[in-house]
């Protein structure tokens, strides 16, 4: 605007009817606004889009790595371990250790998949991470495969428990039962850090307990007895494999505890190697000395050829295996239902293990059954499909 009479440029009106130093600073004020959103915009895209697979602190420090691990391959050593052999008698050894170390590529790729998801998004559950890449449906999709899992899980764990309890005190399997879903469920309740420091040491026992049962039956083996294929039991050999190697639902807990995504896929790597060669080694003794007429729970067949001692031995290994896998897929369950459901600690933990409990005290105890229903159907989707469908979802947004 020309200026004829001499009046200073700070007090000359603008056609707006406000003084143009006024104008200015207020265009000077919706320059910067317009910034600030746009950085704002871009940390967040970038926060969205990028996976951190740099070392990611999310919280102070509760387990150790060496807790970690043993939550990881104590959640994947329970009744699955006890199945492989009996599973694997239907196949014949070659074929059952081709299927093992398949299924065990394909889970560890998947589990990678949801630490990588959980990382980026502050350690998030896996109905989480499913809703924030598949959407609303995806996540309830996601929690309602991981409940059907865990409750097949859980309800397979105290029915075998009852037997086991049963075997080695004398008491009925109700009553075992009962003790083991009590106590199991208290540490449970208690959370992560109690559970680290319960598997770390039922770990340790565990390990020296396969190997003991290993050395006894080596005198035993024939490698004739293993050495027979038969792809009728194909699908049976398949679903308990992936039974048997399911642990993503502890992941996002573990790389919580850890605080570090570096750190905790280390681990992930060797809770996949450790149970793979211990599930070989366990499976192939038990083939070469029983071979096709290898018992449900299979180191129940110690019996036997050793008599009571043989009886002991062959039911601490499912005492132990049973107990750090229902804590560790109870414990993963809960923590679901806390962080998708927002429910508080006390109702997700009633919605975890009570459940299963009225079913089994209902009258439902077949052991072998529950544990393929939770395998074919929970297992499949929750550790397999969902995860690759998070994965192309993810990949497809980012482009």
């Amino acid at each position: 605007m020309p200026i004829t009479d001499g009046t200073p440029k700070s007090k000359v009106t603008t056609s707006h009817g406000r003084y143009y130093a006024e104008r200015m600073a207020l265009a000077r004020r919706k320059k910067l606004r317009r910034r600030a959103t746009l950085l704002q915009l871009v940390r967040r895209r970038k926060c969205a889009a990028a996976l951190r697979t740099s070392t990611i602190r999310v919280e102070k420090r509760h387990i150790t790595r060496g807790e970690a691990l043993a939550i990881l391959v104590g959640t994947q050593i329970g009744a699955g371990v006890l199945g492989l052999p009996y599973a694997a008698s239907k196949v014949g050894l070659i074929p059952a250790l081709g299927v093992l170390v398949g299924v065990m590529f394909l889970m560890l790729g998947t589990a990678f998949i949801v630490l990588r998801l959980s990382a980026a998004m502050n350690g998030a559950q896996m109905s989480t991470a499913a809703s924030r890449t598949l959407g609303k449906a995806g996540g309830w999709f996601m929690y309602a495969s991981i409940f059907i899992m865990s409750f097949g899980a859980l309800l397979a764990y105290i029915a075998g428990m009852g037997s086991v309890f049963q075997s080695l005190f004398g008491i009925s399997d109700t009553l075992g039962a009962a003790i083991f879903w009590v106590l199991a469920s208290i540490v449970v309740y208690h959370g992560l850090e109690a559970s680290g420091k319960t598997e770390l040491i039922m770990s340790y026992i565990m390990l020296a307990l396969f190997v003991g049962v290993t050395l006894m039956l080596a005198p035993h083996a024939k490698l004739s007895n293993g050495l027979y294929v038969d792809w009728s039991g194909l699908l049976s050999i398949t679903g308990v494999a992936i039974f048997a190697l399911g642990c993503h639902t502890v992941i996002p807990d573990v790389y919580k505890g850890l605080g570090s995504y570096e750190e905790t896929k280390k681990v992930v790597v060797l809770a996949f190697l450790i149970p793979t060669a211990i599930y070989a080694v366990f499976m192939a003794a038990f083939l070469l000395v029983f071979g096709r007429d290898t018992p449900q729970i299979a180191t129940q067949g110690l019996q036997l050829l050793y008599g009571k001692l043989g009886n002991v031995v062959g039911n601490l290994i499912p005492l132990l295996a049973i107990t750090t896998s229902y804590i560790g897929i109870a414990l993963a369950q809960q923590s679901n239902s806390e962080e998708f459901v927002r429910m508080r600690r006390p109702y997700a933990w009633a919605l975890t293990v009570i459940p299963p409990a009225i079913v089994y005290f209902a009258g439902v105890r077949n052991f072998a059954d529950v544990l393929a229903f939770a395998g074919d159907t929970g297992d499949m989707l929750a550790f397999i499909v969902l995860p690759i469908l998070m994965w192309l979802a993810y990949r497809l947004r980012r482009r």
